[in-house]
């Protein structure tokens, strides 16, 4: 126990030391660290300079970042980020996983089914009218005042230009502020190059989240406008020259997630119960897609994206899962919550407004150890494991939420985000029979493993079924696979799909009564009260620091800072840089080692010095995949792409000492357009910075 005590101690020495002076934080354009970056770095950006990088920006709204790289809409991103797309397109006589893509003309571009990019055009502060719309409210009627609120400034926002206009009223400070982001919209995206998955992905799983790296992770898509490149004014230089050791490098993305403004009731219930039950879940299906690829052929092919997301992810939750376990983070996180609570304590009239929030958050984590389970499988879906049943689920949603006030409905049907909804269930993106079969049954297995046999919607759901029963019928006699289908059913509406008779339609009506019954008790029961609380500590957290504080991460833009370099690892500096040398040394001709066949073949072309990736102590977290990596000019010498093994507790604490955001090199970029790949044209469309 000393020992232990000892060691606490350090950490929170060495964390509150290193947080005075770190380059820590995902920061609003709105309110980037200027003070702190002239200080550190003699850097501070100014308003022309925020705009046009923010403008370069773009978000690949399913869960990337990007970047304008050219005046006519030519996106750079992470190959992992459009490998879906890259998937969709391929079919079992021209596989672009295995041997990549590149178009040679516009025309050839082939537009991803499933891909929309948006661009943050205006930030405005709504928080007064989201206040005035909740005042003295609590649990339902706070949830529902909020929603539609929240829903009243995103049509307003949006009006009658949804194909090309999105609006998000964005939690930030976890309701501290409320800004809403003004969004230009881009729906027709294209694939120009994506490289083999194995240059890409090159070490696989077991160099995921580790350091060194020789990851070709890069692809380029094009935004398209009236079937034209879109014309942009703001857009991105290469510098191929790279960053040198020490320099000033900003990331510009979209973090997804982070959890470092929760409180230690809501860390524990992540530590205890959500992270170890997804996990558990994540290593099943793992081993059955692994079980279903070893087929070969197509089995390998479809299953292949799927793999590919279940290992990336399983590896980043036991990342986390190990950053709460470990006493010495958690006690730091205990301690920064005493030390805001004893701040409170000290003035009557804070405490009295806020003093019982973190109790009524941790009341609150209490119903959502009950309902996490059900509400997972049943509204989260993750019991019904299959893109048919997806697609009946909106149709079966949008049916009845259509019909609703738009500041009525769920929040994913309200005006403003039915063109997403309607890309999705519209995509033209291929659906494997066999491959919904099999993902269906077992998570239907799951569903009823975890809800237990004797549960009455369990009963109703199966009958005399079973869960491989089931599935196989729903999906044998379901015409949800026919993107026509769907078509027909959403412009049909609620009539059509009361009267589809689709097997698949009628399961997804079972189940929606059951969900929604469940979304509306977190809604209520969870959510309302943590969001109220938060916007409580909120206030607290404003009255000792500020806004000097970053909120955690939204999926909404930030900027990060930091610069090039390694760190300590066992005693031995690990050095920021690979280079081209490397990767052929480590390439032993069998997966995930096997370099393909164009890097081989350019290896008397490509320079064996030729940096490959590198390390930068960047805050990021997953969402900042795609990330320019931009020097203090604005040009690009980098591509965010992943983070090393220190870094997956980051959703919870930063650690500058040897958190790590891992980049393909800008040279490299340049290079394998130029020299490894026929794809000079797109390398003659990149401004090329001198």
């Amino acid at each position: 126990m000393p020992r232990l005590l000892l060691r606490v101690l350090l950490v929170i020495l060495a964390l509150g030391a290193a947080s005075a002076q770190a380059a820590e934080g995902m920061w609003t354009m709105d309110n980037l660290p200027k003070r702190q970056m002239q200080a550190r770095y003699g850097f501070s950006p100014d308003p022309t300079w925020v705009s046009h990088i923010q403008k370069s920006a773009v978000r690949l709204a399913g869960g990337c970042s990007g970047s304008f790289v050219s005046p006519d809409g030519l996106v750079l991103t992470n190959h992992h980020c459009v490998n879906d797309c890259v998937q969709q397109l391929s079919t079992a006589n021209r596989d672009y996983i295995k041997d990549g893509f590149i178009a040679k003309t516009r025309p050839e571009e082939q537009r991803c089914p499933d891909i929309e990019l948006n661009r943050l055009d205006a930030i405005t502060d709504v928080s007064a009218r989201i206040r005035k719309a909740t005042a003295g409210l609590q649990g339902e009627a706070f949830a529902k005042a909020r929603k539609a609120e929240q829903s009243r400034i995103e049509g307003e926002c949006t009006g009658k230009n949804s194909e090309t206009s999105r609006c998000d009223v964005v939690e930030l400070y976890h309701g501290g502020l409320y800004h809403l982001y003004q969004y230009r919209r881009y729906r027709d995206v294209r694939l120009a190059f994506a490289p083999e998955l194995a240059a890409a992905f090159f070490g696989g799983d077991p160099d995921n989240f580790n350091f060194p790296r020789y990851a070709l992770d890069m692809s380029l898509l094009r935004a398209y406008e009236n079937n034209k490149p879109a014309k942009v004014a703001d857009f991105l230089r290469f510098d191929p020259k790279g960053a040198a050791p020490g320099e000033l490098v900003m990331t510009v993305g979209h973090p997804g997630s982070t959890q470092r403004g929760l409180t230690v009731a809501q860390l524990e219930t992540l530590r205890d119960l959500v992270l170890p039950q997804r996990l558990f879940l994540s290593s099943e299906f793992r081993g059955l897609l692994t079980q279903y690829r070893s087929a070969g052929g197509e089995a390998e092919r479809v299953a292949q994206s799927d793999l590919f997301s279940v290992e990336n992810g399983l590896k980043a939750r036991k990342g986390q899962l190990e950053a709460l376990l470990d006493p010495a983070v958690f006690q730091f996180k205990q301690s920064q919550e005493t030390a805001l609570r004893a701040f409170v304590a000290k003035d009557p009239k804070l405490a009295a407004d806020v003093g019982d929030a973190w109790d009524a958050i941790a009341k609150a984590d209490a119903t959502w150890r009950i309902l996490f389970q059900p509400h997972r499988l049943l509204e989260q879906s993750a019991g019904f494991d299959s893109e048919m049943y997806g697609h009946a689920r909106r149709l079966v949603r949008a049916a009845a939420e259509r019909a609703k006030p738009n500041a009525e409905r769920l929040r994913e049907y309200t005006d403003g985000a039915l063109p997403r909804v309607e890309q999705a269930l519209l995509s033209t993106a291929p659906i494997n029979a066999d491959y919904e079969r099999v993902k269906l049954g077992w998570s239907l297995t799951k569903l009823r493993e975890l809800l237990g046999a004797d549960d009455p919607f369990v009963r109703r759901l199966f009958a005399t079924e079973s869960p491989e029963q089931l599935a196989a019928r729903v999906v044998k006699d379901s015409a949800l696979a026919d993107p026509a289908v769907r078509k027909q059913l959403w412009t049909g509406g609620a009539a059509a799909v009361a009267a589809s008779g689709d097997p698949m339609i009628a399961l997804a009506m079972l189940v929606d009564p059951e969900a929604r019954a469940l979304r509306t008790r977190f809604d209520n029961e969870v959510q309302a009260v943590n969001a109220r609380n938060a916007e409580r500590i909120a206030t607290a957290t404003f009255a000792k620091d500020g806004t000097d504080a970053y909120p955690d991460a939204t999926f909404s833009l930030r900027l990060s800072y930091g610069e090039v370099g390694g760190w300590v690892e066992n005693g031995k500096i690990v050095p920021p840089y690979t280079e081209a040398s490397g990767a052929w040394q480590r390439h032993t001709g069998y997966e995930p080692f096997k370099l393909p066949d164009s890097l081989l073949a350019a290896k008397d072309r490509l320079k064996p010095t030729q940096r490959y990736n590198f390390v930068s102590s960047n805050d990021i977290i997953g969402g900042n995949s795609g990330s320019p990596v931009i020097n203090r000019r604005g040009d690009i010498v980098g591509l965010a792409f992943d983070g090393n093994i220190r870094s997956l507790g980051g959703a919870y604490w930063f650690d500058e000492r040897n958190n790590r955001t891992v980049s393909v090199h800008s040279g490299l970029i340049v290079e394998a357009l130029g020299t490894i790949y026929d794809a000079k044209h797109l390398r003659d469309e990149l401004s090329i910075a001198q």
